[in-house]
């Protein structure tokens, strides 16, 4: 080739310059082939862009959603047809937005008039849309704002902005991290107003009481149940109320059985008593009395604990009763009647004897009668309720005769009755 002052000759180690910067820097040093594929291969490269797009920031859709690439908006996925069997048994399925119902198949359901329109025409690079992010050309070639609530982007609410939108929550919820859907706010560890017990709840919490209390009308404090107001039962004595609960109490002398109910306190067997070596405690509903061991009376003799004795020797004993034996027994009040309270019983049995029983004394008011049972026992009954506290002296009188042997004697068994003060 005639070049510039000399002739050039071809030679394969000279290598032209590049034909353009974006021409591989070595390919007319390559054979004709491999030439060609590098002209390929440059005008490949030529026709996508060198630097990336900036990517969309509204591609990240809310739960039952999915992003639409045509449209450049977030699409209603239809779960009826991409879960298998989304509803069992005689239930059929009706898609809805972000979700879906399974409703009976006898189930109407009304066409929503007010649903999302088709989103509007993406931008096509035959078309470019002229207008700034958010905004879109109408009519008149006027750029008009595009209200993206149109096509529920938020999960709850959606404000629309010149150019733009913002999502909102339902009281309960927040924005998640996506600032589109809205997750549910635990009011529990965020400072609920709850006086005692707080149970968060999707979108809201409840306000709960500890046992013994109730709920107040404001739902949120906590008032104190009056639990003796509600039952005259609930204790068998007296009913105090406390803070969150109850306790049964019961009056001296008793003692408080499991919770409710009350039980004497039998001082004697406990030691509680203040009675003296010559005295006997004797037990009863709410108490105790100390007698004195030796209660024989002139002409009588002690001959044995509680026993008396009158010598036939005394003149004095001719009219009185052999013996007196001495018995104490304690009643409730109010017990119902009639009721038998003490069976007498003869300690001896003489041939061809008969043996009577009658009350001698103490019984005036006649709350009392004898049953008798055969010809050596007999009942003591209560005839009358009678209200404690109270105590009878009662003198049970056993008449044996023998009229083959023109023979009568009686002994007598004096019965302290001690009358509680309560029914119990």
């Amino acid at each position: 080739m005639e070049g510039m002052g000399g002739v050039v000759a071809e030679t394969p180690d000279f290598c032209p310059p590049p034909l353009s910067p974006r021409m591989l820097p070595f390919a007319s040093c390559l054979p004709g082939s491999l030439l060609l594929w590098a002209f390929l291969l440059l005008l490949l490269g030529a026709a996508s862009p060198q630097d990336s797009e900036e990517p969309d920031s509204y591609t990240e859709c809310t739960d039952g959603y999915e992003w639409d690439a045509d449209s450049q908006h977030c699409r209603d996925v239809n779960e009826c047809l991409t879960i298998p069997e989304a509803c069992k048994g005689e239930m059929k399925c009706i898609n809805h937005y972000g979700g879906y119902l399974c409703l009976p198949r006898s189930a109407a359901v009304i066409s929503d008039l007010h649903s999302e329109g088709p989103p509007p025409p993406a931008a096509s690079a035959q078309h470019p849309n002229p207008c700034p992010p958010g905004y879109e050309p109408d009519e008149q070639e006027s750029c008009v704002d595009i209200d993206e609530c149109r096509y529920r982007y938020c999960q709850h609410r959606c404000v629309n902005l010149p150019g733009s939108f913002r999502c909102q929550c339902e009281p309960g919820f927040q924005l998640g991290p996506n600032n589109r859907s809205c997750v549910d706010v635990n009011e529990c560890d965020m400072g609920a107003p709850c006086e005692q017990r707080c149970f968060n709840s999707y979108g809201t919490f409840l306000c709960r009481c500890n046992q013994g209390y109730e709920l107040h009308r404001d739902g949120f404090s906590c008032s104190d149940i009056d639990e003796c107001s509600y039952s005259s039962y609930l204790c068998q004595y007296r009913c105090v109320n406390e803070p969150g609960r109850f306790s049964c109490h019961c009056p001296q002398g008793y003692q408080l059985l499991a919770t409710r109910l009350c039980q004497d306190i039998d001082e004697c067997e406990t030691g509680a008593h203040q009675c003296s070596e010559a005295q006997t405690c004797v037990n009863f509903h709410g108490g105790y009395r100390c007698v004195d061991t030796n209660r024989c009376v002139e002409p009588y003799v002690q001959v044995s604990d509680n026993r008396c004795l009158c010598p036939a020797s005394n003149p004095l004993c001719r009219e009185q009763p052999s013996s007196i034996v001495h018995r104490y027994m304690s009643i409730t009040s109010e017990r119902s009647v009639p009721a038998d309270v003490f069976q007498i019983q003869a300690t001896s049995v003489y041939p061809g004897a008969y043996n009577a029983f009658q009350i001698r004394a103490g019984n005036t008011q006649g709350d009392f009668y004898i049953r008798q049972i055969n010809n050596v026992s007999a009942m003591l009954v209560l005839a009358r309720p009678v209200t404690g506290p109270r105590e009878y002296v009662l003198d049970l009188e056993m008449v044996t005769m023998n009229s083959l042997m023109s023979y009568r004697a009686s002994s007598v068994l004096r019965l302290t009755v001690f009358v509680g003060a309560y029914t119990f």
